[in-house]
């Protein structure tokens, strides 16, 4: 299953910078184990939390900014989504019109509607097409539930000559 997503993970990490949109303050929820990943890996990642102004990890404490729309240089920037399905399926909306060229949906972030727009399907809400950049999501990688970067990141970060 690795095979299938290879390209989509190559682009991903080849990024020069990263965010984790759901990254929480909150040790033991899967936003904050995704974002301090980031970190674990020497990877420079914005956190995206509206209700914190800051997110503190193992690394050190670290600014979050509330929106896509607040990253210095999303054209440029990675994303990491850790989100409930409905409210996934609009941080791809805005993604494309920022034109975020990554995305790396975690699992339960997804469902049927969400996993058709992140594939380039039409949405009620987007008469022009769906997300247009390169997509990590659904079934595969080895752990359950689908893609996860805890899990399949490392392997993504050697096909893409990062490790």
């Amino acid at each position: 299953m690795f095979k299938m997503a290879t390209e989509s993970v190559k682009t991903f990490f080849n990024s020069p910078q990263f965010a984790v949109v759901g990254a929480s303050t909150n040790p033991a929820k899967f936003g904050h184990k995704v974002f301090t990943w980031y970190h674990a890996h020497s990877l420079p990642v914005t956190p995206i939390n509206p209700a914190s102004a800051s997110i503190e990890t193992p690394f050190g404490v670290h600014p979050t900014v509330k929106s896509l729309a607040d990253l210095p240089d999303p054209e440029h920037t990675s994303l990491s989504v850790i989100t409930p399905a409905p409210v996934t399926l609009n941080v791809l909306r805005e993604a494309k019109k920022l034109g975020i060229p990554a995305v790396w949906l975690q699992p339960g972030t997804w469902d049927e509607a969400v996993i058709k727009y992140a594939r380039g399907g039409e949405d009620e809400a987007d008469e022009e097409g769906g997300y247009e950049g390169a997509v990590v999501a659904g079934d595969g990688g080895d752990g359950h539930g689908g893609w996860c970067v805890l899990v399949d990141g490392e392997r993504g970060l050697k096909a893409a000559g990062k490790l």
